[in-house]
Formats: C-alpha cells, sequence, structure tokens
C-alpha cells in the first residue's frame, strides 16, 4: 500500500505543478514496483500512439496492458477477496447485476479483475457506465479502453447478441449518489429493464454482491455547482474532497469482498414473457434480494472496514 500512497502522492504533485495527465502519470510511476510502473509507462505510450479497437472503443492490448496497475489496487490497495467466481458461465452471453457506488466505475474494474484473474476461461467483462462519465477528459478514454460501454438498453441489447460478458447496475444515480450512511441498502431496480434485457436475449442473470466500494467516496453532501460544471447528475462532497483538493479524489483504501451468486436462468421462459409485468418485477425482485442478503452476509465476513 505505501508503494501505492506514493505514487498517488508524486501524482498530486504533477497535477498541481501544472503538468499534463500523461506527463503526471510517467513521472509518478517511479514510485511503483516494475511490474506496475512499466505498465503505466507503456499505457501512456499508447494514449498517444496508434492501437486497435473494437466498435465499442475496447482496446484489449491496452487493457493488458494496464492489468498490473489493476492487480495492484486489487491485492495491495483494496485487499480484495472475490468468491464464486466459477459461477459466472464461461461462454455465451451473460448479464452480471451489481450494487454500484462512487461517482467512476472502481467496483466493475475490481470485478474484471477478479474474473480474469480467478475464472477457469476469464475474459474480459463490458460494463455500462453512465453517459456523463464519457464526458470526463481522459477519464472517458480509459473506461472505454477497458471496456465502458454507454449505458442505453441498444447497447446492453447488442453486445449481448454478440455473446459478451455485460455488467450492469440497476440501481442507476440512485444507487451511486446515495449517502454514506445509507451504504449497502439497495435502492430500487427501477422498472425491471435489465430482466426485459435478459429475457429477450435469453441471457442468464448472475447477481454480484460488491462489499467495500460504497466507502472509497463516503457521500457526506452534494455540490450542485461541480455537477453542472462536470454535467454529472450529481457531485459528492466528502471527508476529503474538495477539503485536499485533487488528492481528494483518491479512494480511501477500504477492505473488499465480491461475490458471484448462482445464475438465474431465464431462457425457459421465452423472450416474448418480457412484456410480462408480473414476471419482470418477480425476477428483478429475485435478483434484488439475493445481492442484499449477500451484501449483509460479506459484511459480517469482511469485519473492519479499513483494517
Amino acid at each position: 500500500m505505501n508503494d501505492a500512497i506514493a505514487f498517488l502522492r508524486r501524482l498530486r504533485s504533477g497535477l498541481e505543478a501544472g503538468l499534463e495527465l500523461p506527463v503526471a502519470l510517467s513521472e509518478a510511476a517511479s514510485a511503483l514496483p516494475r511490474d506496475a510502473r512499466r505498465a503505466v509507462e507503456r499505457a501512456v505510450e499508447r494514449l498517444g500512439g496508434d492501437y486497435a479497437e473494437d466498435e465499442w472503443g475496447f482496446d484489449e492490448e491496452f487493457a493488458e496492458v494496464v492489468f498490473p496497475l489493476l492487480e495492484l489496487l486489487y491485492d495491495r490497495w483494496w485487499r480484495v477477496r472475490a468468491t464464486g467466481v466459477e459461477r459466472v458461465p464461461a461462454h455465451g452471453r451473460v448479464l452480471l447485476v451489481a450494487n454500484h457506488a462512487g461517482i467512476l466505475p472502481w467496483d466493475a474494474t475490481m470485478m474484471s479483475v477478479a474474473l480474469l484473474r480467478h475464472h477457469p476461461l476469464p475474459r474480459y467483462p463490458r460494463f455500462l457506465v453512465l453517459n456523463w462519465a464519457f464526458q470526463l477528459p481522459y477519464v472517458s478514454v480509459l473506461m472505454r479502453k477497458v471496456g465502458g460501454v454507454s449505458a442505453t438498453p441498444h447497447n446492453a441489447r447488442r453486445l449481448l447478441e454478440q455473446d459478451r460478458l455485460v455488467a450492469v447496475f440497476p440501481e442507476g444515480v440512485k444507487g451511486a449518489g446515495k449517502d454514506f450512511k445509507d451504504r449497502y441498502r439497495l435502492q430500487r431496480f427501477g422498472r425491471g429493464g435489465f430482466v426485459e434485457l435478459a429475457l429477450r436475449t435469453r441471457a442468464p442473470i448472475v447477481p454480484v454482491a460488491v462489499v467495500g466500494s460504497e466507502e472509497i467516496y463516503p457521500k457526506i453532501g452534494e455540490s450542485r455547482l461541480l455537477a453542472r460544471l462536470t454535467g454529472a447528475p450529481y457531485f459528492p462532497l466528502t471527508p476529503t474532497f474538495p477539503l485536499l483538493g485533487p488528492l481528494g479524489i483518491v479512494p480511501l483504501p477500504s477492505k473488499w469482498r465480491i461475490e458471484f451468486c448462482d445464475p438465474i436462468d431465464t431462457s425457459q421462459h421465452g423472450p416474448e414473457r418480457a412484456g410480462d409485468r408480473t414476471l419482470v418485477l418477480e425476477i428483478a425482485e429475485q435478483v434484488r434480494e439475493t445481492i442484499q442478503r449477500t451484501l449483509y452476509e460479506n459484511l459480517v465476513q469482511r469485519g473492519p472496514t479499513f483494517v
């Protein structure tokens, strides 16, 4: 964890000195272990050069380059423990449905690391991200390159029809923007759009419970001005931001647990049942109850938040 802290401090100093992000990243990388340092250097090189990507902006070579850095976060910053990874089907279309917190999709990237490291037949998931996030400089490019896709029903359906592994977060803005006192209390899953999607594409649903992500940016208030300036649906105020300036956007080092639950088969119902509101809401509630119960179980198993 000391390496990661030193890296973040040097990154902050570089940004405060007026360096562009790629330059600041390159200079801060000297604080990291060799593999992670090389990952940062190669990522910066690729941001300025030619590269191949699919229609969604995913760049598998770039994802491989930054993987050691994500592993550093996984192992040493958040000390993630993942269980049930083998329950995720190894082939074909799959819909991962998880709780979500924070303004950036760190939970999605850690789910991705868990699958790539521990699944018998690993593959990269594509995760749906709120549209406004793709307006942020640098962040939008990085998210697309590692698997982020603009969250629209059309995109989600096309990904599943291409037999992708797709992650969605049906709490939406309500989940990402909830106050710290409401952490791990799932918000409503809307009108069950993810269930309709799974039924139409015959994709199994895998509920995923993520413990740890809801403490990395403890929300104690909101800034309407910053939300307006960034185009975000909300902009959280935390104990470290804006008090610590740019360093305040660094996520806190909470301990994480990620559990992938048993898949729910939707193919038995048929695509025509996507219009059956009773069935849709019944499956949505089943998924929500599974995630909520698993969250509580993993909170108990995790123990102290930061120790």
